[in-house]
């Protein structure tokens, strides 16, 4: 179950990253858009891409409906680490209702 945590806090680490160090920062985003091609470039261009179709927030989003239908550590994380990529790179409409969902999910009744 730790490791749940470490998955979840490594993922808000990296988008924290991504955002404060790639996307907002004006000299990394010039050269990045520029046409600089570099591992960071890589990933600022593919963050952009998933953040324009939505894509952090449909993932956690789906995951957390499965998990709530259908409890399983697997769902729990990806939907966490989508949702914590979303609510951090501004995708927070679908993120945080999946954050929503996995809260309700830890409210059903234990089994007997």
């Amino acid at each position: 179950m730790n490791w749940i945590l470490v998955v979840a806090f490594l993922c808000v680490g990296e988008a924290l990253y991504l955002r404060y160090l790639a996307i907002e920062n004006s000299t990394v985003s010039l050269a990045c858009q520029a046409g600089l091609n570099s591992w960071l470039c890589g990933a600022f261009r593919l963050t952009i891409v998933l953040f324009n179709h939505q894509v952090f927030g449909a993932v956690a989003l789906a995951a957390a409906l499965l998990n709530f239908m259908r409890p399983s550590l697997a769902l729990v994380t990806v939907a966490l680490a989508a949702a914590a990529f979303g609510v951090v790179l501004h995708n927070a409409d679908l993120s945080a209702l999946a954050a929503g969902v996995l809260i309700l999910s830890l409210a059903r009744p234990a089994p007997a």
